[in-house]
């Protein structure tokens, strides 16, 4: 009963002066909108580039050169690389950009010279022609196999097999199309980098890509003569990593068993630094969300502090008639929570909305609100008004009935 007319008395209070126990509730409003929206955000940011990562495929190696001993990594040798159990293909990757040209159209091309191991260890699909045969790589053929958008953006269509374009102007001819779903990882790593930049200097995002025989790429680049670059995949994700200790004996053999002179990279390496990422953001919004706290709790402890002093003389007759100390406390103590909880409550409801509105404006990013966030900003809201109304109400109960009583104000 004692706690339940505390309660009551404590709303009144609450109630009774309206502007100044929403001024009181905006920090820690501000504080919860902070967590919840910004922790959702960076969620949603972090699962969206989590997902393009792993379309890229994770049974797949991927070898750099950095130091090549005066030996350089000939197209010839790379077959040796897939010699092994349990690699499955072995592939080079060169990248260029050039100028493309059909017709009157002339826009900027991301190339990929590689072998026609290529589409199998990508995972990608062709929905016209054929892709990079042997033959095109033995005979430096000038063929090329573009994307579905590069296609579409470049020859206004999508069925192009058979037709010609320019490259930095040499004549091509586009031997297939891949599927409007299918990249390799260079062309994906490019997209997700660049697709920002693309909206706001063209209002595309499409980044134009094609695949053309390693051979020919060494004639078109003068900067790529021999192999800094490929990629491996294992037979299955099961067998990754020996199919790493396999090309890692091999790579140590061909470069005088110096593990400086090449790195072996697979997806669930990017994955962990995302995850790693992800948690140092996790950390550093959730200290800025909790000095936002801290803020509305000093707030919330100066008008509790105001408040006593205003009430003083109300504390005086109710200690005269029999009001006892832990009541006091209580009172105000249940003040202090009321309008903390208020606040985080408020402020849920307003980060629902602020996220709602940012996935309209964002359609291809998800953002959900992550209820562990909303529970813990509960939580830590209820013990900021604890902590912060404590002495508050401890200062109030303390006051001496005949001291309050002559308070005149």
């Amino acid at each position: 009963m004692r706690l339940l007319q505390s309660f009551k008395m404590a709303w009144h209070a609450v109630s009774t002066n309206k502007l100044r126990t929403f001024l009181t509730m905006l920090g820690i409003m501000i504080g919860v909108v902070a967590l919840v929206v910004l922790v959702s955000i960076a969620d949603g940011a972090t699962t969206s580039v989590t997902d393009e990562i792993s379309g890229m495929g994770s049974s797949y190696l991927t070898v750099t050169i950095s130091d090549d001993k005066e030996n350089p990594l000939k197209l010839s040798e790379i077959s040796g690389f897939a010699e092994p159990d349990e690699v499955d293909a072995a592939a080079p990757m060169a990248r260029t950009s050039v100028t493309a040209k059909s017709g009157y159209t002339s826009e900027s091309m991301t190339l990929i010279g590689t072998t026609g191991s290529y589409l199998a260890i990508q995972q990608m699909e062709i929905q016209y022609g054929r892709f990079i045969k042997n033959a095109d790589v033995e005979n430096n053929t000038n063929v090329v196999v573009l994307t579905y958008d590069t296609a579409v953006e470049l020859l206004g269509r999508a069925d192009v097999e058979g037709e010609k374009i320019s490259l930095n102007g040499k004549s091509f001819l586009v031997i297939g199309v891949l599927t409007e779903d299918s990249s390799s990882s260079l062309t994906k790593g490019t997209n997700m980098m660049s697709s920002s930049s693309d909206d706001e200097d063209s209002g595309s995002s499409v980044v134009l890509e094609g695949y053309i025989p390693f051979s020919t790429m060494t004639r078109l680049a003068d900067n790529i003569l021999n192999v800094t670059q490929f990629c491996a995949s294992a037979t299955s994700e099961e067998t990754l990593d020996e199919a790493e200790n396999a090309l890692t004996e091999l790579l140590m053999e061909r470069f005088e068993y110096d593990e400086d002179a090449f790195s072996i990279s697979d997806q669930s390496e990017i994955m962990d630094t995302m995850e790693s990422v992800n948690s140092t953001m996790a950390l550093m919004i959730g200290g800025i969300a909790a000095i936002s706290l801290l803020v509305g709790g000093i707030g919330i402890m100066n008008i509790m502090l105001v408040s006593v002093t205003e009430r003083t003389r109300e504390i005086g007759i109710r200690k005269a008639i029999g009001a006892c100390k832990r009541t006091i406390m209580m009172q105000f103590l249940l003040e202090a929570l009321i309008v903390s909880i208020m606040g985080c409550f408020a402020g849920i409801g307003l980060s629902w909305v602020i996220l709602k509105l940012v996935g309209i404006f964002t359609p291809s990013m998800q953002f959900t609100m992550d209820m562990r966030v909303v529970w813990v900003s509960v939580a830590f809201t209820g013990l900021i008004g604890i902590i912060f109304g404590l002495y508050p109400a401890n200062k109030a109960a303390r006051k001496k009935p005949i001291d309050a009583l002559r308070y005149s104000g």
